[in-house]
């Protein structure tokens, strides 16, 4: 390994694992903002997202410089390749969370107490996001232990999973509110749009996992 190589990984290595939790300290902040109602709150949230883009252009141009100065070979080519689609999942996750927090504010500012209700019954899918990062995160804290990476992705595609049983479940609860609504009919069905794009945080979560897994153990990335 050629020197200096090593510590242009780990550095890498260390500004993924950075916006990754500053990721999900915003959308935690989120969920507890929306538990209490806090549409100010829901704003600080997401100007915490603000440097997000600037933070992951430098991680890809600092791979790029990687590459022309190291040439990495094998399993380290690998593991550079997979930050670069990693940036790209964060990148989305960012947008997801700024677009659903800014969603969640206007819903909230409506006033609208059938509304507000189903939105609380909603905030199950968020605890399942705040996990599922706590769990992409210990993946890059036991980055070399192959056995707990494939444990820890397993857990992001359970919590994955329940989401999905959730949102189904809550569809149905509001297409039933929609058969008995008095002009709201267009506010339910924003409503769901918005939960569903909340959806995909998790969703980019679960394909970074297996980003990962290729990292280290090769495979389809």
């Amino acid at each position: 390994m050629l020197p200096g190589y090593s510590e242009a990984r780990h550095e890498v290595r260390e500004a993924v694992v950075d916006t990754l939790h500053g990721l999900a300290t915003a959308n935690k902040a989120g969920l507890e903002a929306l538990k209490a109602k806090d549409t100010d709150a829901l704003a600080q949230a997401r100007k915490n997202l603000k440097e997000i883009s600037k933070t992951t252009e430098k991680i890809d141009n600092d791979i790029v410089l990687i590459f022309a100065k190291y040439s990495p070979e094998a399993r380290d080519l690998r593991e550079m390749v997979s930050y670069l689609k990693i940036t790209s999942a964060l990148n989305r996750i960012r947008a997801n969370i700024n677009n659903y927090l800014k969603n969640m504010q206007s819903m909230l500012l409506e006033d609208n107490t059938v509304i507000v209700e189903l939105i609380e019954n909603s905030l199950v899918i968020n605890s399942c996001t705040v996990h599922a990062f706590e769990f992409a995160l210990t993946m890059f804290q036991t980055f070399d232990d192959n056995d707990k990476i494939k444990n820890l992705a397993s857990k992001i595609d359970v919590e994955y999973s329940k989401t999905d049983d959730i949102y189904t479940l809550l569809e149905k609860e509001v297409i039933q509110k929609i058969c008995g609504a008095d002009g709201l009919a267009e506010e339910y069905f924003n409503l769901l749009k918005y939960i569903r794009k909340n959806l995909k945080i998790i969703d980019r979560l679960d394909s970074m996992a297996q980003r990962v897994i290729f990292a280290r153990m090769g495979g389809k990335l």
